[in-house]
């Protein structure tokens, strides 16, 4: 399985990234050795993921949230989670 998911960072900020083990990359993330934005940015904090089967798909998907304006990525996440609300 491929993952392409979205934090929230402990300054407020949201980072976009892709992976094959979701669990790890977040604990990667929040020990310091993740990507450069997060850094210095943890806590971090999993808001949002989708599943793709194919690297290619979930790269594709990647790059469009990425091209997201920050309140898009916010009503994603809200409107994909608003049923366990």
């Amino acid at each position: 399985m491929h993952y392409v998911y979205i934090l929230e960072c402990s300054d407020g900020t949201l980072y976009t990234g892709w992976t094959t083990n979701l669990e790890k990359r977040i604990k990667t993330h929040n020990n310091k050795k993740g990507a450069k934005y997060t850094k210095s940015r943890t806590p971090v904090f999993l808001v949002h993921y989708e599943i793709f089967e194919t690297k290619s798909d979930a790269l594709k998907r990647e790059a469009q949230i990425k091209k997201l304006k920050r309140n898009e990525k916010i009503k994603l996440y809200k409107k994909n989670h608003s049923d366990s609300i």
